[in-house]
């Protein structure tokens, strides 16, 4: 038996996105945006609401980062989710994060998020009070302390954590369960 829950965002996982801006005046910010995802292999899609700083920073500069926040910056992470850059000028400060501009987008890359999207903005349209950005990936900057052996991302080590919408909290992903485009092989 099944219980409808009607028009919500149950996705799982939702990864949780750090999106990091220059305002007009130099100033970095940050935001915790719960809806975003990737639209192609070099394109991502963010969902934010028009009166965020970081909506007015992504208007004007064109461009931003995209962190993957991680069970040891749970806290920092929240903390810009919900203090808004209108209202307080140095949230990344605050977060206790540091800051190193982008060497391929007019973007700030906070150093503690072990990944960055360096992104660059193809379009945005808004929808009642919301934008839909979709961005083009230039780059992605990985702090070699996650990588495996094999120089690959390390799940592991990355820590990642989901945003579990339907229980307004914070979840880390398990380990390994099976092999993309193999385990399914078993049923042809």
């Amino acid at each position: 038996m099944r219980k409808d829950f009607g028009a919500n965002p149950f996705i799982f996982p939702q990864p949780v996105l750090i999106v990091a801006t220059y305002g007009e005046d130099g100033t970095a910010n940050a935001m915790n945006v719960a809806y975003g995802g990737i639209v192609n292999s070099n394109r991502l899609q963010i969902n934010i609401g028009v009166r965020h700083k970081t909506s007015d920073n992504i208007k004007v500069k064109q461009a931003f980062t995209v962190g993957i926040a991680d069970e040891a910056n749970l806290v920092a992470a929240d903390y810009v989710g919900i203090v808004s850059g209108h209202d307080e000028s140095d949230k990344i400060k605050k977060a206790g994060w540091h800051i190193k501009k982008s060497q391929h987008v007019d973007a700030p890359i906070i150093e503690e998020l072990p990944i960055a999207l360096e992104c660059k903005v193809e379009e945005i349209n808004q929808y009642d009070a919301t934008l839909r950005i979709v961005a083009e990936i230039v780059n992605v900057s990985i702090d070699e302390n996650i990588l495996g052996e094999n120089g690959k991302i390390d799940p592991e080590k990355l820590n990642a954590i989901s945003y579990d919408a339907a229980n307004h909290s914070y979840l880390k992903l398990a380990g390994k369960v099976g092999n993309a485009f193999a385990d399914g092989s078993q049923l042809k």
